[in-house]
């Protein structure tokens, strides 16, 4: 608390002084709540604390070149359910930063977020939906040499609820272009350099390296319509460990490889991602690897498929498999698969299009465990390439979206989809397959005034894991301010009929929003841009509130 009103008062003790020289003054404040109730028809008993809340305040200055800002976080009594543990019963400042910038250098002390490339060797960043905050606390500083070169270095700790990592990391970037550096202007090539670093104590244990590295490089074209690029990285031998114990003292080292390419003007578009990950977990602690709430996490490895909107394709959902696991219970070494997305538009007035117009989206995604000798007694193992490794996931979806008239737009949605039940408990990979088909019927209509109704009707079919699903939302906006809705979430094919069913709104007014809901959650990974987090079943009501200043 001392650091909150330090750092605050000085924060408007900036603001005081410097009023007259038109400096700003900004924020935000986020309140996350629920409280849980016994719920019998899910088998879910509430906890002790039955209320629980996830609460942020923003505040940052902003002065011509200089800017500062703190944030506070509090969970009181416990954080929501499905966040780690650690934020249980905590409230204190959570991050601060000091930054400088001007067109040439950027330099930011304290707490900050940065990402290299596409972040597959660095990503810091937040998602308060996921729980994830993995700032960095130390220093970063960006450095424009040229029109066409840059550099970017880290140097810090990683944020680990209110405390920070055991390892200590650092980093350099530097991105040129080389069609500005060779003046070439009928082709646009970016091309970039990084290496991470872990130092960690090794705690007298001489078979652990105390730096831990990675490296990488990226080159990017565009030509025309069309674009590619490529993305290799290589990490240094370390240590495996699983649910916070070192898995062995033998070290082993990793690989990433991704290569992107695809082609977009008025009307079609195509695009393609091929990724190899071969034990590319990498953490600021070693004894982290394992954890499910995605903490101490150095590198971002989304899950590369369609990211799905409705109740039903959220049910069976991809979580990327980057780990090295070498037990007699389960044996991975990484992941492989690629994924094909195809947009179209038919033109208006054709006989597909009609007059408004009929857009079509065709998603392809198909994910493997690398195809791996393994010896489980000497903790050694072999990987293929490519190989004919363990089917994890594969998904087939198709959406075509209608405009019948200025009022009226619906949208259609087809999805096929295998997984493997692992990937969906969170236990070992290659017990069982489920296969599900998935279809959507959504539909707008406008009125005057900002009203509209939207209803939506979905149906899952499956002979597997929990058999058919049914599923409707209604919501009603009474204007661009208020809005309304209930759902229902219905499993109708399993041992027993269970409705998972919500109702709620909203209402917005300037910079504030305030939503409540009430009712049951279906457990299961939630996933937001490829991340994804469990949570369990429950029954309760919730509230949001967000307000920016």
């Amino acid at each position: 608390m001392k650091k909150l009103l330090f750092l605050t008062t000085l924060l408007f003790y900036i603001y005081n002084i410097n009023a007259q020289e038109n400096g700003s003054f900004y924020g935000g404040l986020e309140s996350n709540s629920q409280w849980l109730q016994t719920d019998e028809g899910i088998n879910f008993l509430a906890p002790e604390d039955q209320f629980r809340a996830n609460n942020y305040l923003l505040l940052n200055y902003n002065l011509g070149k200089f800017t500062a800002g703190v944030q506070y976080e509090s969970y009181l009594p416990s954080a929501l359910l499905g966040y780690d543990p650690i934020f249980d019963n905590n409230n204190n400042v959570a991050t601060y930063y000091f930054n400088y910038k001007d067109e040439k250098i950027d330099v930011t002390g304290g707490y900050f977020y940065e990402q290299f490339g596409s972040g597959l060797i660095l990503r810091s960043w937040e998602d308060r939906q996921l729980g994830l905050n993995n700032a960095m606390k130390g220093l970063n500083i960006k450095f424009n040499a040229t029109e066409d070169l840059s550099f970017k270095a880290v140097f810090g700790k990683q944020r680990y609820g209110f405390e920070e990592s055991e390892g200590t990391i650092q980093g350099i970037d530097a991105d040129l272009s080389l069609s500005g550096a060779l003046n070439i202007e009928s082709v646009d090539v970016q091309m970039g350099l990084s290496y991470v670093g872990r130092n960690q104590n090794t705690n007298g244990n001489e078979a652990l390296p105390t730096n831990v590295g990675a490296y990488g490089g990226r080159l990017d074209f565009i030509i025309d319509n069309f674009y590619a690029g490529v993305e290799a990285i290589i990490k240094d031998p370390d240590a495996i460990a699983n649910e916070g114990q070192l898995a062995s003292n033998k070290l082993y080292d990793g690989t990433a490889l991704q290569v992107n390419a695809g082609y977009a003007k008025k009307g079609i578009g195509f695009n393609a991602t091929f990724r190899r990950l071969e034990n590319f977990s990498f953490f600021s602690d070693r004894l982290a690897e394992g954890n499910i709430f995605n903490q101490q996490v150095i590198n971002y490895v989304p899950g590369l498929t369609k990211q799905q909107d409705y109740l039903l394709t959220n049910i069976y959902v991809y979580n990327p498999q980057p780990r090295l696991i070498i037990e007699s219970f389960d044996q991975r070494a990484g992941e492989v698969g690629t994924q094909f997305d195809l947009f179209y538009s038919f033109k208006k007035g054709s006989s597909l299009g009609g007059k408004y117009g009929t857009k079509l989206a065709m998603n392809f995604s198909y994910w493997g465990g690398l195809d791996a000798e393994y010896n489980i007694e000497n903790r050694w193992y072999k990987a293929k390439f490519i190989g004919s490794g363990k089917q994890l996931f594969r998904d087939i979806n198709l959406e075509v979206k209608k405009k019948w008239s200025k009022n009226w737009s619906s949208v259609f949605t087809y999805q096929n989809v295998l997984i493997d039940k692992g990937i969906v408990e969170g236990g070992p990979l290659g017990n069982s397959s489920i296969l599900a088909n998935i279809g959507v019927i959504e539909s707008t209509r406008r009125f005057e005034n900002g009203k509209a109704l939207r209803l939506v009707a979905q149906h899952l079919w499956s002979e597997d894991d929990r058999k058919n699903w049914a599923a409707a939302v209604v919501e009603y906006n009474f204007s661009t301010s208020f809005a309304i809705y209930a759902a229902d979430n219905w499993n109708y094919g399993g041992l027993n009929e269970i409705h998972y069913y919500s109702l709620g709104g909203s209402y917005s007014k300037g910079n504030t929003r305030l939503g409540i809901n009430y009712g049951r959650q279906r457990g299961g990974l939630i996933c937001i841009g490829g991340v994804c987090r469990f949570v369990p079943e429950n029954t309760g009501l919730s509230a949001n509130l967000t307000v920016a200043f």
